[in-house]
């Protein structure tokens, strides 16, 4: 046929040339990616196309995705204490408190656990001894009804005799109901200094895991 015998193993230089751009890309999305993890696969794009790189924002995603490197999600701070009360505060009768058995110390909190699309809140009372949890309650607002319930479940399974319940001094460990509650269980009430939370590190610990 008059066809010279190298021509059979002659390869087209095209699929070399894209492997090249797309490597070329590539390492310029992990110097963004590494610059500034929020980016997102369009504002990766956006910086891309400033470095005069020709690509679609569909070609990234598809890169960024195989690459693993879609941008984190900055976690949202969500405010679980509210301290500007008028209710009564009490004393922190837990600091440097010799804990040498179960319900001796409950430590109180509430934290908040997020969704696919909002978050919900989680009140718990830990047992500073086991490190247990004794009672908790969950709900989608901060009412005070929340920790409340966590309090009646704890109180329902455990020994109250000669115990201390320790919170923050936020409105719901202050309300009326809930001292009532730990008054009329005989259950000595101790608090943090407001903005502390190494004053409540037992719980503060469990809660972070």
């Amino acid at each position: 046929m008059g066809i010279k015998r190298p021509t059979y193993y002659h390869k087209p230089k095209k699929n070399l040339e894209k492997k090249k751009r797309d490597a070329d890309i590539a390492d310029a999305i992990e110097a963004i990616a590494y610059q500034y993890p929020c980016y997102g696969y369009r504002r990766v794009t956006a910086s891309l196309e400033r470095k005069k790189m020709v690509v679609n924002h569909k070609k990234v995603l598809k890169m960024m995705k195989k690459m693993n490197k879609q941008c984190r999600k900055a976690k949202r701070f969500v405010s679980t204490t509210n301290s500007s009360h008028n209710l009564k505060v009490y004393p922190n009768l837990a600091k440097d408190l010799a804990v040498n058995r179960i319900d001796k110390l409950w430590c109180a909190d509430i934290t908040y656990i997020r969704i696919l699309t909002a978050f919900v809140y989680l009140a718990a009372i830990i047992d500073a001894f086991s490190r247990k949890i004794v009672g908790y309650g969950i709900g989608r607002t901060l009412a005070a009804k929340l920790p409340l319930e966590a309090l009646k479940m704890a109180i329902k399974s455990r020994n109250t005799d000669d115990l201390i319940h320790h919170s923050d001094k936020g409105i719901q460990y202050c309300s009326y109901d809930y001292i009532d509650l730990l008054n009329a269980n005989g259950i000595l009430v101790s608090m943090s200094a407001k903005g502390n939370p190494y004053e409540n590190a037992f719980i503060e610990s469990f809660l972070k895991h």
